[in-house]
């Protein structure tokens, strides 16, 4: 499975930007609204579970650009989620590395089999809100706490961006053979999502304790999509669209600058050969900082001691 993938040989590159753009007005009437200034409930980022699924290749290219920037200030509440030991990660994360043992193929079966280790692992965690992303996510952790102390994780609350204009429709798989067709809003996992505690405790019946591997075959989709499918095919709860959240199916130059500081999750991705990242100057050139993280964290984060060292223009 891999949405990028089929969306774009459906569509194509171009193409498929101008489809998401003719969806987004149909998209905002849906959207997060503005919400009062004053939060439910006080929150800080110890309250927050934060989940990177990654995969051991990764662990140089992807992982260590996100140890550097976000995670090196949200080591805490950050805990990734891979599918070998790799030391050198463990001497810098320590029981905050979670070896799945799960395939290090990109199948449905394999992401799943994380997705289930990370839910077992935040409901034994205690925390308030399970935040899930990829390793080619910067997650904003200011904005993040901002947004979720809008609502109180004791009650149903999804909250993520769908990857489509329009809701999946899918077809559920019963022992007996029978089948029936469903449809449902999911977030995809690669601009991130967030569920309350309240919520997470309610999916137990289809998550916890290697059911949600059960689930996720019960529909023939991917991890992202069976949380999706739980929450609202089963649970009836409905997503929460924020457009705060970025992923690399969306085309990140329309990002602005003087907004970075508000968006949750950004993302950065190569398609047909062109780079589709934040659009952000800095010090660093598209050479060395071909993804433009580094240069959101020196925006972010001035007082990181590599930002400092750097020539500003």
């Amino acid at each position: 499975w891999n949405r990028r993938a089929l969306l774009l040989s459906m569509l194509g590159f171009s193409a498929y930007f101008s489809e998401l753009s003719r969806g987004k007005r149909a998209m905002e009437h849906r959207a997060v609204k503005t919400r009062d200034p004053t939060p439910v409930e006080e929150l800080s980022p110890a309250d927050v579970f934060i989940a990177v699924k990654t995969t051991k290749k990764y662990h140089h290219t992807r992982l260590d650009l996100l140890l550097d920037t976000w995670i090196s200030r949200n080591m805490l509440q950050t805990y990734v989620f891979t599918d070998g030991e790799d030391d050198r990660l463990r001497k810098r994360m320590g029981s905050h590395m979670i070896n799945t043992n799960c395939s290090a193929a990109h199948s449905r079966q394999a992401l799943s089999c994380k997705m289930a280790v990370e839910y077992d692992t935040f409901i034994s965690s205690g925390k308030k809100w399970f935040c899930h992303v990829d390793d080619d996510n910067y997650v904003n952790i200011r904005p993040l706490v901002k947004l979720l102390s809008h609502y109180s994780h004791a009650h149903d609350v999804y909250i993520g961006r769908p990857s489509l204009d329009r809701p999946l429709e899918a077809t559920e798989r019963f022992g007996d053979a029978h089948t029936r067709p469903v449809r449902f809003w999911f977030a995809t996992g690669g601009a991130g999502f967030c569920v309350s505690r309240g919520l997470a405790l309610k999916m137990s019946p289809w998550a916890s304790g290697g059911n949600f591997m059960t689930t996720a075959d019960r529909i023939h989709l991917p991890d992202d999509c069976t949380v999706g499918y739980i929450i609202e095919a089963l649970l009836g709860v409905g997503l929460i669209r924020s457009p705060l959240f970025h992923s690399h199916l969306e085309n990140l130059q329309l990002v602005s600058p003087t907004q970075i500081h508000h968006q949750v999750t950004l993302s950065y991705g190569t398609v047909d050969s062109k780079r589709n990242i934040i659009n952000i100057r800095g010090a660093l050139s598209l050479d060395e900082d071909p993804t433009r993280f580094r240069s959101v964290h020196c925006v972010l984060y001035p007082d990181t001691p590599w930002c400092s060292a750097l020539t500003w223009y």
